[in-house]
């Protein structure tokens, strides 16, 4: 029709557009993108379903085909429209069926800092720049699903486009953190909140790279400031009580963590961590009772089954020990320590059948562990089932040569099958690394060469 009629689109199109989309179309929005596909244009129409950035992208195809002059704006954590012919200027909410909102609700909103023009927000985006908004929330939905590499290709385009949106950088810090690059993931982190300052996450995740390099001190400040920023933030707790465990500095942790509990969020890993603050002062009745408030929130909660079962094993409960450690199993059956420790815990009842399977399914997950060959190789010697106890106790050796419980038992094991020149060279090894080797041993071995 205004083609036809040769007329110029203006902002009165806009009403037009907000009833056909969104009611006429049924088009709505949904909150987060969990899935990659979901940012792109061709799932948001096949679908009639989009957040807010791909919502928005629908906007401004439908605008640039009607040549309305829109744009896309960015806020921290937001995206949508406005229309701006450089005398009429308003924007439209596309999570909101086109609504209007001022400048002002954005910037109280989503805490848009004040940087003198230094950073994107709120200003007036070319198509580069909203396809480098893109970019930061496809990392995020690689980042979601574990892809790590398809998430850092992702924020690094979405940096280099856009170097001063705060969000890019701290994703890709958080990226860096991941892989282990810390000192980039400082910088990242750095730039953000240079750009944001009032980002209480990006200052979590800053104290979580600090803590990471050790660097205790910084990481207590940039913990104190995200709780500052945002009180009700129990990550920002959790992890500064977590420092304060390192430090040994237990009163403070276990502060932390009650003032986060009294929040009454009911997180579990608060209980739980305060269980482990317990657990280190070694007052194991109160970590118990912690430990199963956890678990009475999410009962799946492997740290705090672990937790139950390291306190169960000072406290002699060596049944309720392994039940943990079963249940831990039945949730995550190749965590190392949890099979480990069944194990020990079977061994210190001399079930060593038991112990010796356990010990064997720990040794397929972590081939170049030398302890738990040594244990596999004292629980077959208890077994009396010495040639498997040699060979375990000499896969401990050649990884570790320097454990002299496994030459001992190397020694003992060899003169069981009669080998007694591997015997007598083994138990020499095993003195010479300090164990405490008796003269009848010796002799007992020498009579036999």
């Amino acid at each position: 029709m205004l083609r036809r009629r040769k007329l110029r689109a203006d902002f009165s199109a806009v009403p037009v557009i907000n009833n056909y989309l969104f009611d006429t179309l049924g088009f709505s929005s949904i909150s987060e993108a969990s899935d990659p596909n979901s940012l792109f244009l061709h799932t948001v129409m096949d679908k009639k379903q989009g957040y807010c950035l791909s919502m928005s992208v629908l906007y401004l195809a439908i605008g640039e085909r009607l040549g309305l002059p829109l744009y896309g704006v960015v806020v921290p954590g937001h995206f949508f429209v406005r229309y701006d012919d450089g005398r009429v200027r308003f924007n439209i909410e596309t999570t909101s069926k086109g609504g209007n909102a001022s400048d002002e609700h954005y910037i109280k909103k989503f805490k848009v800092p004040r940087l003198n023009g230094r950073s994107i927000y709120l200003k007036n985006l070319s198509k580069i720049q909203t396809l480098g908004c893109f970019f930061n929330n496809l990392g995020n939905s690689y980042s979601d699903i574990g892809n790590m590499e398809s998430a850092l290709l992702a924020f690094e385009r979405a940096v280099e486009i856009n170097p001063t949106l705060s969000e890019s950088r701290a994703n890709l810090g958080n990226i860096y953190l991941k892989k282990g690059q810390v000192a980039q993931a400082v910088s990242e982190y750095l730039a953000a909140l240079d750009i944001n300052p009032n980002d209480a996450k990006t200052h979590n995740n800053l104290g979580n790279a600090y803590t990471q390099r050790g660097s205790l001190s910084y990481a207590v400040s940039e913990y104190t400031q995200s709780i500052r920023l945002d009180p009700n933030f129990v990550d920002g707790y959790k992890n500064l009580a977590l420092v304060y465990s390192k430090q040994e500095r237990y009163g403070r942790a276990e502060a932390e963590l009650k003032k986060a509990i009294v929040l009454g969020l009911e997180d579990a890993g608060c209980y739980s961590q305060l269980g482990d603050i317990y657990s280190q002062k070694d007052d194991y009745e109160q970590a118990i009772t912690q430990y199963k408030k956890a678990l009475k929130i999410k009962n799946d909660l492997l740290d705090a089954h672990y937790g139950l079962a390291i306190c169960y094993n000072k406290m002699g409960m060596v049944e309720d020990e392994i039940l943990q450690y079963k249940m831990i199993l039945a949730i995550k059956p190749d965590m190392l320590s949890a099979l480990v420790n069944l194990g020990n815990a079977y061994f210190g009842q001399d079930k060593y059948s038991m112990a010796i399977e356990h010990y064997k399914k720990a040794v397929l997950l972590e081939p170049n562990e030398p302890m738990v060959y040594y244990n596999l190789g004292a629980a077959y010697s208890n077994n009396e089932d010495y040639e498997q106890a040699v060979a375990a106790y000499l896969q401990a050796v050649e990884i570790d040569p320097g454990i002299g419980d496994a030459h001992y038992g190397l020694a003992f094991g060899f003169y069981q099958l009669k080998e007694y020149s591997l015997a007598w060279k083994h138990i020499k090894i095993a003195q010479d690394l300090g164990v405490k080797v008796t003269k009848d041993q010796i002799d007992a071995i020498k009579s036999r060469l």
